[in-house]
């Protein structure tokens, strides 16, 4: 084992563990992996050192831009409806070519990045919310208290993200907002978990001694100084996430339970465009899928460049 070792260092070993909604839960103590080694291939594959950052953050403005910009940039409205240039390929009227509705590929995807960047924007924010709180408390209290939430979030980590987003799309019907604030909810116990591990390790800090000697009371400490300090390995780790959230919807928005028509969302406009595959005419499932896995890899390779700069704990 390396001297310099988390494990030796006294803080959780956070390097094997799974790192999304629905997989089987890591040890008790143990948070998920971050970033993941899997993420770590992908990002040294595309290049993850300061060029490749860079371009990624290049790319990400630009789509920004593109989702701030688009009633002004986009040529066309993302639902006009021309069947003269139905499936029509890239034409200088059409740069990205026209889905079997004639409507401008290059317009829903500007128009469509609205709703793909805001979703997973929000979802994190829940889980967040949620897993940040679950994670302090559990770190604060520890004892049967830690006992009983580290369970809890264990059962939840274990339940298929999926199953649990359908069932309660089931019960309060599909649409962006039930997906979102669904999939927040399958994401908080990755985020507890994660937080939980860190936030043990900076509650065993002299600081935090020394403002309970001053008689701070514990909410305070935990709102006021120790959730603060907890940020710089938070960020890393999120951004990575949010890759995996935007995936996620579109992932749901594909098999109709998320984003309804006649919305641009990427993961829709993949599912209108796979009846155009037998037709020979692939733009309409390629220009939505490209958007979705670069903006994915983009935002992988920022969250590894973000937890080697930050110091993220990792294996």
């Amino acid at each position: 084992m390396k001297p310099d070792s988390p494990v030796l260092r006294g803080e959780p070993d956070v390097g094997d563990a799974p790192s999304g909604p629905g997989q089987a839960p890591a040890p008790p103590g143990q948070a998920p992996a971050f970033p993941g080694r899997g993420r770590r291939r992908i990002a040294a594959l595309v290049g993850a050192g300061p060029v490749g950052s860079r371009l990624a953050s290049v790319f990400l403005a630009v789509v920004v831009l593109c989702a701030i910009l688009a009633p002004l940039a986009a040529p066309y409205r993302p639902d006009a409806i021309d069947f003269a240039v139905s499936l029509s390929p890239a034409t200088p009227e059409h740069l990205l070519g026209a889905d079997q509705s004639g409507r401008d590929l290059l317009s829903r995807v500007m128009y469509g990045a609205r709703t793909s960047l805001i979703g997973p924007l929000v979802l994190l924010a829940v889980a967040s919310v949620v897993g940040v709180a679950i994670g302090t408390l559990a770190a604060w209290s520890r004892g049967w208290v830690d006992a009983v939430l580290s369970r809890v979030t264990d059962v939840m980590y274990a339940f298929p993200g999926l199953l649990f987003v359908v069932l309660v799309v089931a019960v309060f019907g599909n649409g962006m907002t039930t997906a979102v604030l669904a999939l927040g909810l399958a994401y908080a116990p990755t985020i507890a978990k994660y937080t939980r591990s860190i936030a043990i390790t900076e509650c065993a800090k002299p600081y935090i001694d020394a403002y309970r000697v001053q008689g701070m009371g514990s909410l305070a400490i935990c709102v006021r100084h120790l959730i603060p300090n907890l940020a710089r390995s938070l960020v890393g780790y999120l951004v990575v996430l949010f890759g995996e959230g935007l995936m996620s919807l579109a992932t749901l928005s594909f098999l109709g339970f998320g984003a309804q028509p006649p919305s641009s969302d990427w993961g829709l406009m993949v599912k209108e465009g796979q009846a155009a595959i037998v037709q020979g005419a692939f733009l309409p499932v390629l220009v939505p899928g490209a958007a979705i896995a670069l903006v994915v890899v983009s935002f992988n390779v920022i969250g590894v460049r973000l937890a080697d700069r930050l110091g993220t704990r990792r294996l």
